[in-house]
């Protein structure tokens, strides 16, 4: 599974949706788009001003996390913003590997 922060700021009609389900009905939603897709939602936040929401989801790869992102902000009631989490196990394995690159004008 990878692991990704999805950052929501919400629409005047979004907020709407927010005040009259709540925000444990906003969780829920989150929760069940994110299980439908074979993931896990591990955190979900509201936050003042913009962005609105924080949430962090397991999901199998990142096809899946695009499909989770363009299908909630297809509704056009957020504007998301995917972020790729890693581990700092994931970045020792980068540290390892060698990149053979000549900078700009060197």
């Amino acid at each position: 599974m990878a692991k990704y922060l999805i950052t929501g700021s919400y629409t005047v009609d979004g907020i709407k949706g927010v005040m009259k389900e709540g925000g444990t009905g906003r969780r829920k939603a989150v929760e069940s788009a994110v299980q439908a897709l074979g993931g896990r939602l591990e955190t979900f936040y509201f936050a003042f001003g913009s962005p609105d929401v924080y949430t962090i989801v397991d999901v199998p790869d990142q096809v899946t996390a695009v499909a989770l992102a363009m299908g909630v902000a297809s509704t056009g009631t957020v504007k998301t913003t995917t972020t790729v989490l890693l581990t700092p196990e994931e970045i020792d394995q980068a540290t390892k590997k060698t990149l053979a690159f000549r900078a700009a004008g060197q």
